[in-house]
């Protein structure tokens, strides 16, 4: 995979605040050595669009709400038409076709937001700017957005996990984003149930006992009744349940992808800071012995938060549009 410009050091350091725009330092217009690239993170309840270079600056972003295509659409093409974008990554929420070599690819799959079922979002993108497009999971822009600019910047691997509405991970080993007859869907590994929390109906509409349906915010709110998740932060019975379902979710993931690092982000994490140390010794506890690695034994420097300040999904589209137009 051909990878953008290594990055500014000040990429992850941008203002994340939704729906407002942010002039960078550095307005230079674009040029054919410093192409301006055009991203789009692309979410359930927003649509984050953004301007940038391939070295981490973003120049300009807002965000729009997520309708039905056909309102979405035109309003994303009509704010990227007049800022002189080369080329476009697109970093979507799924599932989605992920496969340049399928019908399906950039196309939105089984999502329970009727209107984008089906829709060829890249296409319709493509033909509406006429530039080269890159296109990935909104999980996998988060992860390619870290490993350019953030917590894994140098690594050969890594993971990027997010915990929030749902669940969701993105791969990248040996230079690419992992894909193989979609993306990943990391959310739903089936977990065992902890002790004490065997009676709780999983959220989940699909599965019994899967991560997401037994530690997502939706779970949270459920299981504890109250409003949203971040009213828990501090509860104990709260942090040892949630931190031993997302260690025995990191812990799984670990055995089978081996990441050089683990990034844990999301809305959960994120809104209860006291969750990541317990993670970090649950994961020690659970593995028990069994991998020893000099990574496992500065947990703190392997199983750690996001570095983009909010930002790596637009990043990682940032990256997206730029290795398009390095293939265009």
């Amino acid at each position: 995979m051909n990878q953008p410009a290594t990055s500014n050091p000040s990429a992850c350091q941008q203002d994340a605040a939704s729906g407002s725009q942010q002039p960078a330092a550095d307005q230079a217009a674009p040029a054919a050595d410093r192409p301006l690239i055009g991203a789009i993170e692309a979410g359930g309840t927003k649509m984050v669009l953004a301007c940038g270079y391939a070295d981490g600056t973003i120049t300009e972003r807002t965000s729009i709400p997520t309708q039905d295509p056909a309102q979405t659409v035109p309003a994303m093409i009509e704010w990227f038409a007049n800022k002189g974008i080369a080329a476009l990554g697109i970093a979507a929420f799924g599932p989605t076709g992920v496969n340049p070599s399928l019908s399906t690819y950039g196309h939105i799959l089984q999502t329970p937001k009727l209107a984008w079922r089906n829709f060829d979002f890249l296409g319709a993108m493509s033909r509406g700017l006429n530039v080269p497009c890159g296109y990935d999971t909104d999980v996998n822009g988060a992860c390619l957005g870290e490993v350019m600019y953030g917590a894994a910047k140098g690594l050969d691997s890594a993971m990027y996990i997010t915990v929030g509405t749902g669940i969701g991970a993105g791969i990248y080993a040996g230079g690419q984003l992992i894909h193989g007859m979609l993306h990943p869907e990391a959310g739903h590994i089936t977990l065992p149930r902890a002790a004490g929390d065997q009676d709780f109906e999983c959220v989940c509409p699909t599965h019994d006992s899967c991560f997401e349906g037994l530690a997502a915010g939706p779970a949270v709110v459920k299981r504890y009744g109250v409003e949203r998740a971040s009213d828990m932060a501090d509860d104990e019975g709260f942090l040892e349940l949630e931190g031993t379902y997302i260690a025995q979710g990191i812990l799984n993931y670990l055995y089978v992808a081996s990441p050089q690092r683990i990034i844990l982000g999301g809305g959960v994490p994120d809104h209860a800071p006291k969750l990541m140390d317990r993670v970090r010794a649950k994961v020690l506890q659970l593995n028990n012995g069994y991998i020893s690695t000099p990574e496992l034994d500065d947990i703190d420097s392997y199983i750690v938060p996001p570095a983009c300040d909010g930002n790596q999904g637009v990043l990682g589209a940032i990256a997206l549009g730029a290795q398009a137009l390095q293939q265009a």
